[in-house]
């Protein structure tokens, strides 16, 4: 519990002093401290936090049995692909079981870690939306507001089976304050009336949820930009997209007037023009490099990665890493008197692998430099904030290099499926006007790291995992029982060690691998009493072998291939 320790006494007041420095501002020497609500001269006011109303019996039942008419709750609820609507309902069914009104506040932008918290301030009335702000934006502050009737909410209540309930209802400390929240009415007074909740879908939501989270870390570190390796596959690609969606929020809110956008955007482009545009913006402060090998890299992968560069601003660099993997290979030679191979040359599976290790590493040692050094080259200053792009389910299934490209400062892709960002980008080739995109989604996902052969088929990333992208995401939810579960079950084993040195990723799905990031079942907010869970994931990294519960499933298999034969 970092900050303080839950009031476990439920209905329970008590005297809590002051301290001098706080009670000779007030002019008090003590406070009411507890669980309490309070009546003003016209209504009564409790409040709910956060997690508590998900729970199954949350504080504003029974504080509606004891007469309480306005709920409140200021929230810390994190962002997860599609949990707005759980969200929406919860507050909704809250209001329409109980009557009432219910002042949703929630947090919103970057918290230094890997959630970024929604938005979304509602006003409820009686199972009605009256008001909803914004899910995602750069604004430091929003406020909505509505015009209510609390004798609605007294209509809404007067039925005998209620009053048997609130008649049995155990009371609630009240604290009586003298003065009225409502205002002076005339005819001319109309309670807001109400309005349709309007949800993102689920590529709006990748598109805009990790955009906001970017910006806060560019902004708040104090960074002179990104840069990201482009490989010309989809998930740097949707990274890159990501990126440049940030840029057209960051756009948007200059041109609304946000002070602090503006001034932020002035500390990494310098003078702003009137006609700044996602694209300008994009060329000031996103970087992009595409690390190839003239054995391994195709053309067509090189001119995706440019063309998309291009078509977003970015400023972007061409290069090749066979010198410098070269010299690595000849220094293991010199040193061993051995020289490996790739299998397609008559290597072994152990010389191949090391020998695409040696390119995915070098490109991460590369992106470092590049990453320090690109502004000084542009007569900027500061440095840039590597970004990553492995997803969640190459991730779970252990399919990358430790302290590859994976390895980087941020990763706002680390927790979205394949089969997500698939669907994200093809909804911004049309969304962003980014007809370039088209090309990726045709491509064949390949790491590009084996050399061309004439006899061998180029190098496939769903046929080296042995399962395609749609079943990895189906693994990342779902356990079914089949060949393919023991041999996810049997690559997560070997390949669990990664996942204690995995880049800090944007939190967008509750069944995120990160050591350091998983985030319970439940969908609400995290608390500070789970602080350890989230930190310290006590699964280990070493496993033992399977052989008992792939023997079972063996067996459930067999036994059931019998019954369907008779």
């Amino acid at each position: 519990m970092r900050y303080f320790s839950p009031w476990e006494r439920t209905r329970e007041v008590e005297d809590y002093y002051l301290e001098s420095v706080v009670g000779n501002i007030t002019d008090q020497r003590k406070v009411p401290f507890g669980d309490a609500v309070i009546s003003t001269r016209d209504t009564c006011v409790g409040a709910e936090s956060c997690e508590e109303l998900f729970t199954p019996h949350a504080p504003h039942i029974d504080m509606s049995l004891n007469g309480v008419e306005i709920f409140t709750n200021s929230s810390g609820s994190h962002h997860e692909l599609r949990k707005l609507d759980t969200r929406v309902n919860l507050i909704r069914e809250a209001t329409r079981a109980t009557g009432g009104i219910y002042l949703y506040a929630n947090q919103q932008g970057c918290d230094g870690d890997r959630l970024y918290y929604d938005g979304c301030a509602a006003i409820f009335m009686n199972g009605k939306c009256l008001a909803q702000g914004s899910q995602f934006s750069l604004n430091d502050v929003e406020v909505v507001t509505a015009t209510v009737d609390l004798e609605e909410v007294r209509s809404f209540r007067c039925t005998p089976s209620r009053g048997l309930q609130a008649a049995r209802a155990a009371p609630y400390k009240r604290f009586e304050v003298d003065f009225w929240l409502s205002a002076t009415t005339t005819a001319a007074t109309i309670p807001t009336e109400e309005i349709q909740i309007h949800f993102h879908n689920p590529m709006e939501e990748i598109a805009l949820g990790p955009a906001c989270w970017l910006w806060d870390y560019l902004r708040r570190s104090r960074a002179a930009g990104f840069f990201i390796p482009l490989s010309g596959g989809i998930d740097s690609c949707a990274t890159s997209v990501i990126v440049f969606s940030m840029c057209r929020e960051v756009v948007r809110a200059i041109k609304d007037g946000n002070r602090a956008v503006i001034d932020d955007a002035t500390r990494l482009c310098g003078e702003l023009p009137e006609d700044m545009n996602a694209e300008r913006l994009s060329n000031h402060i996103f970087h992009t490099c595409f690390m190839g090998s003239e054995k391994s890299s195709s053309k067509e992968t090189r001119a995706r990665a440019k063309a998309l560069a291009k078509d977003i601003g970015a400023y972007h660099t061409d290069l090749n890493i066979d010198t410098v993997v070269s010299a690595l290979h000849s220094l293991f030679a010199a040193v061993t008197g051995f020289s490996p191979r790739f299998r397609v040359h008559g290597g072994s599976d152990a010389e191949d692998r090391a020998l695409q290790n040696i390119q995915a590493r070098i490109r991460m040692v590369t992106a470092y430099l590049f990453a320090q050094l690109l502004p000084q080259v542009r007569g900027k200053t500061g440095g840039l904030l590597v970004l990553g792009s492995a997803n969640v389910d190459e991730s779970l299934r252990g399919y990358l290099t430790k302290y590859d490209c994976s390895s980087a400062d941020l990763n706002p892709i680390g927790s979205i499926s394949k089969t997500d960002l698939r669907a994200f980008i093809r909804w911004a080739e049309d969304a962003f006007d980014l007809p370039v995109l088209h090309d990726f989604l045709t491509a064949t996902p390949t790491a590009e790291l084996i050399p061309f052969t004439e006899n061998e088929p180029s190098q496939s990333d769903e046929v080296e995992m042995g399962m395609t992208y749609d079943e990895l995401s189906v693994f990342g939810r779902l356990r079914k029982q089949s060949k393919k579960v023991q041999l996810f079950y049997t690559s997560y084993a070997i390949n669990r060690h990664k996942m204690t040195v995995l880049t800090p990723s944007y939190h967008a799905e509750a069944y995120s691998p990160d050591d350091s990031a998983q985030v319970r079942n439940h969908p609400e907010c995290i608390s500070s009493s789970d602080s350890n869970k989230r930190r310290f994931d006590l699964r280990p990294f070493l496993y033992p072998r399977f052989s008992l519960p792939y023997r079972k499933m063996e067996e459930s298999v067999q036994a059931l291939e019998k019954r369907a034969e008779h």
